[in-house]
């Protein structure tokens, strides 16, 4: 069965998320609108211990799917592990993490600061979650697959009520790895405002999430060659599919130029250097300027550990 979020889940998942996630800054400039020919409005959710929106969706999965005394174990690119491992050890649980060998630094320290033993297996993401599966089916611990979890969605869901508490906008662009954030803002905004035009963003150097939500299947691929180590999926859920086919009006792949150009514009702008996965809404707005222009246009800036290489790229120019 799909792992498919509800709306009620949604609504109550408010009360067991840590408050240090929630409430996030909505932020808007003149000149960034000006560059961009729209108005943009930036859900800022890095600004919490985690550095990044995964702390809503690991913060409800643990206080409402996980049992008492539960070792949990995940494969994550930093982000969701460092999530799972903070809500989780703050609720007694151990928790392991399997990333890949050339995982981000950044996010690997945070990861083990959070309470995570942390494996380094595989040549990336895909490679990481089948080592941490088996390790799970061996050790008898609970497998928590971010995307997978209807609980994880449903946090995430969090962050399309409070966009449509703040603001009316006329379309949102969703950066997609797994789908959660996707999933849970998609299920909100059908609900509430479905008018809104709903775009969701994969890098070009990863296009699975996108051929498959394209295709209504889960596709493949050999490889996914991106910055935006946050969203570099290979092998999607199949399980999820049609729901995130559901949860928008139509996908974009955007290119390395575009997703660092709008890492510039953001840190030019707002002041704040967002990883590539966090950047690419305001990407998609660069690669396809006519979708968007005069219109309202909300995205969320997903995360901000940026590893210490891709900062002085960025920092030197």
């Amino acid at each position: 069965m799909a792992p498919i979020p509800s709306f009620s889940r949604i609504l109550r998942s408010v009360r067991h998320i840590d408050p240090l996630f929630l409430e996030s800054a909505l932020v808007r400039d003149d000149a960034l609108d000006a560059r961009l020919g729209c108005r943009l409005l930036a859900k800022v959710e890095f600004a919490n211990p985690l550095g990044s929106f995964k702390g809503r969706g690991a913060e409800a999965f643990c206080a409402t799917a996980l049992a008492p005394a539960a070792a949990v174990c995940c494969a994550s690119a930093g982000n969701f592990g460092q999530g799972l491992a903070r809500a989780a050890t703050r609720r007694g649980h151990t928790c392991t993490v399997f990333a890949a060998r050339d995982a981000n630094p950044v996010k690997i320290e945070a990861m083990r600061r959070f309470g995570a033993k942390v494996r380094l297996v595989g040549r990336d993401f895909d490679a990481a979650k089948d080592a941490a599966r088996r390790h799970a089916a061996e050790r008898g611990l609970r497998y928590v697959e971010d995307g997978a979890e209807a609980a994880i969605a449903e946090g995430a869901g969090t962050i399309a009520l409070e966009l449509l508490d703040r603001a009316t906008f006329d379309a949102v662009v969703v950066p997609v790895g797994n789908g959660a954030l996707l999933a849970g803002v998609g299920t909100v905004l059908r609900r509430l405002a479905p008018a809104v035009e709903i775009v969701a963003a994969v890098a070009a150097g990863a296009p699975a999430m996108k051929l498959s939500i394209d295709a209504g299947r889960a596709i493949a691929t050999e490889r996914a060659d991106t910055l935006a180590d946050g969203i570099a999926v290979r092998a999607p859920i199949a399980a999820t599919v049609q729901h995130l086919r559901s949860c928008c009006d139509g996908t974009v792949a955007v290119s390395e130029p575009d997703i660092l150009e709008a890492m510039r514009l953001l840190h030019r702008h707002l002041g704040h250097l967002v990883e590539p996965a966090g950047a690419v809404g305001v990407a998609a707005i660069l690669a396809q300027p006519a979708r968007y222009a005069g219109r309202r246009v909300a995205t969320v800036l997903s995360g901000a550990n940026v590893s210490a290489s891709l900062r002085e790229r960025l920092l030197a120019r």
